[in-house]
């Protein structure tokens, strides 16, 4: 099979009907969220506009303007309009900049008397007009970004993705400089962990963080702008990414999009399953971000290989292809085209078994197939690693040959040290030579390779292709919010009105006036 970047991969027979089956019920399944979705507003939501229409600053105790206005508007029940109807109602009332329209706000009534009908068309007009100048300057920022890749050009596919993590994004941008120096193609910087239980986002360059870097506007622009040096030096452009995941999700996609990043984690229910945040918080929040992201043309990668870590790799592996489909039907409905979805997945099955190498092979296969225009990212075995370097190493490369024969378009790569501390330059150093031998070594060979017909790779990505439509036609029948209460995916179970983040979920009252949604979904 040959690729759209011309690369080839073995041919993998797939059921044409089964996979045209699996796409119908995820897009069914996806249907029923989005009518509630298409109900509802978020907090997160709601700030994401006031950033798009310049509140991008921190009030006198550190707390962002965004927060401090969207907080006053929940507690008095006024949000249910809209942030942006507040933003001009409050410009009407004599505010000329982000801290007066907060101060507006924050003195408002509990039942405002409501404007005229003229006076509200105008007001709605008018920020319409801002909000469409603010998308423009966003455009031309993103064309500046891909006038770069175009000038530079990028590395052959697939991209060799490190990560970097720190806690100290200056110390983060010597490493990312490292890595791209020896040879990375893509820049991951990892968040400081539980970020994304925090219902705010950090203001500015941040020099603290546990197990990574806080994901902050300030640092986004740090790192973008190291990368562009290095790129400009080294004659090829370097990518860049970060999260937009857990309870500021369309806010960190805002200002990673203005900052010109190049990829954006973002599930669909990574962090309903993972970090115990509501779904219906979560799938309001995802849907908008990934509206930013199709308009910014930002690469997403889902969350697929996490499932694989809690629940055994081998008996769970139908459950990764269900939600990719679920995923793709989700990114479709915000926008989002195929070159832009990076469905994730990873090699996670237990060394200690038998035949693991065709095993792995034939789900990697299977979703290069399923999936040929995605950007598909592979993650490395991390699970089954332990203090054994040597064996971690041997470990990695076995991931990274499985990667270019099955034709993966980003290649996270595993170090030896994983399960012992944060790589050092020389592990990424190491990662990266093994990575370079092996992509030169089976350069072509994914175009020689044919697997016998009826054999075991062929077998299992059957068995495993069948296995997910049977998921999906139960998730189709009961809804994705009972199949997350029953434990479907990853075998973690949420229930509908639990984890962190409900209350942020708001009814939109009629009237609701959102015009950066109206504008990215193409309203006039």
């Amino acid at each position: 099979m040959r690729l759209p970047d011309g690369r080839e991969v073995p041919d993998l027979h797939v059921a044409p009907d089964v996979a045209a089956r699996c796409r119908e019920l995820a897009h069914r399944v996806t249907g029923e969220v989005m009518s509630f979705v298409d109900r509802h507003t978020t907090v997160s939501i709601e700030r994401t506009v006031l950033r798009q229409l310049g509140f991008h600053d921190a009030g006198p105790r550190g707390i962002p303007l965004v927060n401090l206005m969207v907080d006053a508007l929940q507690e008095r029940g006024l949000l249910g309009m809209g942030a942006a109807w507040w933003y001009g109602w409050a410009l009407r009332q004599g505010a000329s900049d982000p801290l007066q329209v907060v101060e507006r706000i924050t003195a408002l009534p509990r039942d405002p008397a409501p404007l005229p009908e003229g006076e509200a068309a105008r007001l709605r007009d008018e920020v319409r007009a801002e909000v469409r100048a603010s998308a423009e300057d966003l455009r031309r920022r993103i064309e500046r970004r891909d006038a770069l890749r175009i000038e530079l050009g990028m590395g052959p596919r697939p991209h060799r993705y490190l990560i970097v993590a720190t806690g100290n994004i200056h110390d983060d941008v010597e490493q990312a400089r490292a890595a791209a120096q020896a040879g990375a193609d893509v820049i991951a910087v990892i968040r400081s962990t539980a970020q994304s239980l925090l219902d705010y986002v950090p203001h500015g360059a941040t020099t603290e963080g546990y197990g990574g870097t806080y994901a902050t506007q300030e640092n986004f622009r740090i790192m973008r702008e190291a990368l562009d040096d290095q790129s400009r030096k080294l004659g090829r452009y370097v990518m860049l990414t970060n999260y937009a995941s857990g309870l500021c999700m369309g806010e960190i996609a805002y200002a990673a999009s203005w900052e010109r990043l190049d990829m954006l984690l973002n599930d669909a229910m990574y962090g309903i399953l993972f970090r115990d945040i509501n779904m219906k918080r979560t799938l309001c929040d995802q849907h908008f971000s990934r509206r930013i992201t199709a308009f910014a043309d930002v690469i997403i990668n889902t969350g697929e290989d996490n499932y694989i870590t809690t629940a055994d790799a081998d008996e769970a592996a139908h459950t990764v292809i269900a939600s990719q489909f679920v995923n793709e039907s989700f990114a479709h409905r915000a926008g989002l085209p195929d070159r832009l979805i990076g469905l994730g997945h990873s090699f996670e099955i237990d060394p200690s078994r038998e035949d693991t190498i065709a095993r792995e092979m034939a789900q990697a296969l299977l979703v290069r197939t399923l999936f040929p225009e995605a950007p598909v990212k592979y993650m490395p075995p991390t699970k089954h690693k332990t203090g054994d370097i040597f064996f971690s190493h041997a470990y990695d490369v076995m991931a990274d040959v499985v990667g270019q024969v099955t034709g993966q378009s980003i290649q996270l790569l595993g170090m030896m040290t994983e399960a012992m501390h944060n790589p050092l330059l020389m592990d990424r150093f190491v990662a990266l030579q093994a990575s370079s031998y092996v992509s030169r070594a089976w350069r072509s060979m994914g175009g020689e390779l044919q697997f016998r017909p009826g054999g075991l790779v062929e077998r299992r990505a059957a068995e495993t292709l069948g296995r997910a439509l049977g998921l999906l036609e139960e998730v189709a029948q009961e809804g994705l919010f009972a199949a997350i209460g029953k434990g479907r995916f990853g075998d973690v179970s949420r229930r509908e009105d639990g984890g962190k983040g409900l209350g942020g979920v708001v009814e939109r009252a009629p009237g609701y006036f959102n015009p950066f949604l109206d504008l990215l979904e193409g309203r006039p």
